[in-house]
């Protein structure tokens, strides 16, 4: 029996910019590669121009991805193609034509969508145009981009708190610029997209509520975690008798809380903790963060190390480095990947007390939560967790195996399967 195929459309390709949607759906994209027998993936990630090996051109364009892989394939479009407020593509021609041709010449039995972000919401309704009611369409919630249009981060923006709900009138207040009508056409407008998707996967509890909230149908939305391919443990020093080593690892923006843990570091500029930040992006932040981050370090230098960019397979030379890791984010999260990442490697994690962070780690059992945006707090946090006896011991035992994504492989195809079926009856195939 031939395979069916399954077509992935992400945002960004990790070989460009890596982040943690797209390295998790490239992760699954390979998985389903190498382990599937019985569907044959396709990876469409979207790229701005220029990419290396394409000529440079405004239009929309396809190319192949990655040499020797001939599934995967880059989406150029160029960011000015792009509505930002309302997620879609200004230039018509990227949905009704371009990934139109794009369906019609790989005919995928499913598609599951990522991530529309650069490319527009509008390749939903396409897909249900081209490939009819047989083909299932899923989409897997990252993050609530959909709900918020501050950067789907549900974070006020006059105070960087965390932001309970949408609505038109709370968005007109952090945006007073645009008339709360905007907001509840931009709504409107996702929804009749969204009307298409047969299923959503949500990769945490707190995240699905929230889009039941905002109004996707229980039944159509389903709890489906990230899976991750198992890497090599870190190695251990022996018994330390310190654990007093704590890093950071992602990217360097005020929803990830950066300037928080600085803030703490520099709190403790007197004990005898040192921590490791491990990221990037700071220049692509507004200049009052990057001047706010920078003053911050000078007066914590003693105690903090700023090691930058790193990548992905460095993380089992890195983890060795530190016994702690640290999410400081301010807003909500979803299923943060750093989270997996340190309990593959048997680093307990000390987190911000809300959304999928305080979902993901259980306080006291395989980690510590801290007040989120609290830098006193989290300074409290480090310093127990630097010198209370026995503590990383009991943390560290008490972390389960994370999922791995070859047993998502499985899961997938169920699903798939389920949704085929299930499309077939409806059409009356069956």
């Amino acid at each position: 029996m031939s395979k069916r195929r399954v077509l992935y459309v992400c945002h960004n390709h990790p070989k460009l910019r890596p982040g943690g949607a797209e390295a998790y759906a490239l992760e699954l994209y390979e998985a389903m590669r190498d382990r599937s027998e019985q569907f044959e993936p396709i990876f469409l990630a979207a790229a701005r121009p220029p990419v290396e090996g394409v000529p440079p051109r405004r239009e929309t364009a396809f190319a192949p991805a990655v040499k020797g892989d001939p599934r995967q394939y880059f989406f150029i479009n160029d960011p000015v193609n792009v509505d930002w407020f309302f997620c879609t593509a200004k230039n018509k021609d990227v949905a009704t034509k371009s990934f139109r041709d794009f369906l019609l010449a790989t005919r995928p039995d499913v598609v599951h969508f990522q991530h529309t972000l650069f490319l527009g919401y509008d390749l939903i309704t396409v897909a249900r145009d081209v490939l009819g009611p047989d083909a299932p369409i899923l989409y897997t919630l990252h993050e609530y981009l959909p709900i918020c249009h501050h950067h789907g981060q549900m974070s006020r923006t006059f105070d960087r708190s965390p932001c309970t709900h949408a609505s038109p009138k709370r968005c007109h207040e952090c945006y007073p610029k645009i008339a709360p009508e905007q907001f509840f056409l931009r709504k409107q407008i996702v929804q009749a997209h969204f009307a298409h998707v047969d299923l959503f996967l949500a990769p945490s509890e707190f995240l699905l509520e929230k889009y039941v909230e905002w109004g996707i149908p229980r039944e159509k939305i389903r709890l489906e975690d990230y899976g991750r391919r198992p890497l090599a443990r870190a190695g251990e020093e022996g018994e330390r008798r310190k654990r007093n080593r704590f890093a950071f690892f992602g990217q360097f923006t005020p929803f990830k809380g950066a300037d928080v843990l600085l803030e703490a570091m520099s709190l403790l500029s007197h004990a005898d903790v040192h921590l490791r930040m491990h990221g990037a992006n700071l220049e692509y932040q507004p200049q009052a963060f990057q001047k706010r981050f920078h003053a911050l370090l000078e007066r914590a230098a003693g105690n903090v190390t700023l090691v930058g960019k790193y990548a992905h397979d460095q993380l089992p030379r890195l983890m060795a480095d530190v016994d702690w890791v640290i999410v400081p984010s301010i807003w909500w999260e979803n299923s943060p990947l750093v989270i997996q990442e340190a309990f593959m490697h048997g680093r307990p994690v000390v987190c911000s007390d809300i959304g999928g962070m305080a979902e993901k780690v259980t306080d006291g059992v395989d980690g510590l939560h801290f007040r989120a945006g609290d830098a006193q707090s989290l300074a409290d946090i480090i310093r127990r967790a630097a010198h209370e006896p026995g503590l990383w011991q009991k943390l560290s035992r008490g972390i389960q195996p994370i999922y791995d994504v070859n047993e998502q492989v499985r899961v997938m195809e169920s699903i798939y399967h389920e949704l085929l079926e299930r499309t077939a009856v409806a059409g009356g195939v069956a």
